[in-house]
């Protein structure tokens, strides 16, 4: 029994509330809260308040009433069907279905031309996934109506059948998108029942719970403590640990000396090393190109006390994967990965520690990994002279999409809105095959929008456009598939849309690693184990290392007149100042000063969207940082006289 404000509610199993309520006509006004509370008392969780007449004091009770702003001048009223305050907005429908005849003879009818629609609203037809999306509009609608905040979830229930539910965590009300993802943002009723275990894993801890326990886990939240979902939120501490296990191991691999006390690799070997170690991590995470589960981490686990096979080893299943073929070390076949990240198969040498050190950055869930700000930790990761800032502030994925959202994601939305009521004008008109065809135009151009980050470091941003593209696909390809398209198209967004500038080389090796593993992670999220074309990782040339302000034939080192060199602080090294602790420049770490010779303004490639948050050095500093020929050449390249 589950008791909530004095009302006692017979607590049902979850097979026996979808036996009650999968049968249930079409009948919303009728069974919408009765349906609600027993899902309340299903989730143990407190069934909503009575309505009070202060409006102020519904926080959480069916019927509240909002004002809608009309744009004219006017307003109008509504009522919410379900609302809790800094949790949901509830938009309630109820279709019902119909036996395998009927539909199969519906959907046939769907294609004639401006013939009556017997229940457009009913379960199985292009009618029944309009009127969902057009809960969802209303439930927006509703959403933005609640004074002085936006929920962070919006959940479209059609009774008895399933729950559709949509997030926008940063709260700005702007990009309520499917949630999870536009694959399983849909909850079918009978997933409440579903007894198969959940994911597994053979290097993390087991999750003994089924699918039906984890999805009423993840209602129960939606009710109770919604940001606990929070991708961003779930996904950063595992990031931050990651970046934490690599920064040390980098820093042991770099600290190793030969007898004579000179060090054995440079930061860029070790950098080089460590990322492909990690990608080939998580390709068995998500068992790519045929990785199994478990492989490459079983491989490194076999290596204990076998050190002097594993650079002979590992170098042959990196060869492996940058031609395909066989592996003797996986004992498997492997796809073609290439791309440039295996061209070079360099395997450091390591000590009983380091490949310990090794191990546990395996047995880490890669494919939770946040490519948002894995890139910026990564970066600092690898680099002898960040990585003391590896703890320190990083751009928050909220903020990048910020910038993201304006700049990219409102425009492309708001002419998908257009494009799909066109295409529903065109279907209700019995045009089928047209309204199919102005969706595919619009995903057509999708896959050709070029986003370009001029300043793009380790390609944090490039990525969030990335995703959020890649989630608006999957709603056109839904909407297609919901207006009787049988074959989706194979075109798909990808990295070579996501063009970069960045001048340091580490930085833009990352960027092109992290726009691949997000990438691919999207792939296995979305589309399962769809097979990916070979080579899996492609060489677009899409992130360019070479400054982005100013080129030049060549450059010249400054002397003094007596022949010494002249030189500057290097612009990024720094030391914690005796007194205040803060970073400040370190005077020991120099660099020549240099003439840039024939330096003229640089060229950008050509793009639809130009988006990032380049590095601001402005007034004195700039020649701090840059130096004088810098300077200089900027000058110059912008016609002023020099």
């Amino acid at each position: 029994m589950s008791r909530t404000h004095g009302c006692t509610l017979t607590r049902m199993t979850p097979q026996e509330f979808i036996d009650r309520w999968q049968g249930s006509a079409a009948a919303e006004m009728a069974n919408s809260q009765s349906f609600l509370k027993e899902l309340c008392a299903l989730l143990d969780v407190e069934e909503p308040q009575p309505t009070q007449q202060d409006e102020s004091a519904n926080t959480y009770t069916f019927e509240k009433a909002v004002t809608f702003n009309n744009g004219d001048g006017t307003t109008s009223q509504g009522r919410v069907d379900l609302y809790r305050q800094g949790c949901f907005v509830l938009e309630s429908k109820q279709g019902s279905e119909r036996k395998a005849a009927e539909q199969e003879q519906a959907l046939a009818e769907v294609t004639r031309a401006k013939k009556r629609r017997t229940g457009t609203a009913q379960r199985g037809t292009t009618g029944w996934e309009k009127a969902m999306v057009k809960a969802r509009q209303q439930a927006r609608r509703y959403a933005e109506a609640i004074p002085g905040e936006w929920p962070p979830f919006l959940i479209v229930v059609d009774v008895g059948h399933c729950f559709d539910v949509y997030a926008d965590f940063s709260q700005s009300g702007k990009n309520y998108i499917p949630f999870p993802d536009p694959v399983s943002y849909r909850i079918p009723l009978k997933k409440l029942a579903d007894r198969t275990p959940a994911a597994q894993s053979s290097r993390g801890a087991d999750n003994d719970q089924t699918i039906g326990e984890v999805t009423l886990e993840r209602l129960r939240l939606i009710w109770t403590d919604p940001h606990a979902l929070d991708p961003a939120k779930q996904t950063a501490k595992v990031t931050r640990e990651l970046a934490a296990k690599l920064a040390e191991l980098a820093k042991r691999l770099e600290a190793r000396t030969n007898d004579a006390g000179e060090k054995l690799y440079t930061a860029e070997d070790v950098s080089h090393f460590l990322m492909r170690c990690l990608f080939t991590m998580f390709a068995e995470d998500v068992q790519l190109g045929g990785f199994t589960d478990g492989a490459f981490t079983h491989f490194l686990k076999s290596r204990r006390g076998k050190l002097d096979t594993f650079v002979p080893m590992l170098e042959s299943l990196w060869q492996t994967m940058d031609t395909g073929g066989f592996s003797t070390v996986l004992e498997g076949t492997l796809k073609r990965f290439n791309g440039g990240l295996f061209e070079d198969c360099t395997v450091l040498p390591v000590t009983d520690d380091q490949l310990e050190l090794l191990i546990e950055a395996a047995t880490a869930r890669w494919e939770e990994v946040e490519p948002a700000i894995f890139g910026t930790l990564l970066e600092r990761a690898l680099d002898p002279v960040e990585r003391h800032k590896l703890g320190a502030h990083y751009t928050p994925r909220a903020y990048v999409e910020r910038l993201v959202m304006p700049t990219i994601m409102e425009p492309l939305r708001a002419e998908w809105e257009a494009v799909y009521a066109t295409a529903v004008q065109l279907d209700d008109d019995g045009k089928s095959a047209e309204a199919r065809q102005v969706i595919r135009e619009y995903h057509d151009k999708l896959c050709e929008t070029r986003v370009l980050d001029p300043a793009c470091g380790s390609g944090n941003f490039l990525y969030v456009a990335l995703e959020l593209m890649k989630r608006l696909e999957g709603e056109v390809l839904n909407a297609l598939r919901d207006f009787g398209e049988k074959q989706l198209p194979l075109l798909t967004i990808d990295p070579h849309q996501f063009l970069g500038i960045e001048i340091n080389p580490r930085a833009a090796a990352i960027a092109d690693l992290v726009l691949w593993i997000g990438y691919l992670q999207w792939h296995f999220r979305t589309r399962g184990n769809q097979q990916l074309a070979e080579p899996i990782i492609k060489n677009y040339d899409n992130i360019e290392c070479r400054d982005a302000v100013l080129t030049w034939d060549s450059v010249e080192p400054v002397f003094n007149e007596d022949g010494t060199p002249v030189t500057r602080w290097d612009g990024r090294t720094t030391k914690p100042h005796p007194v205040t602790g803060e970073e400040v420049p370190d005077e020991t770490a120099l660099v020549q000063e240099l003439n840039y010779v024939s330096a003229k303004r640089a060229q950008w490639p050509k793009s639809d969207y130009v988006i990032g948050n380049p590095p601001f050095v402005g007034g004195w500093k700039l020649r701090q940082v840059t130096g004088d020929g810098y300077v200089t050449a900027i000058a110059c390249s912008g016609g002023l006289e020099c």
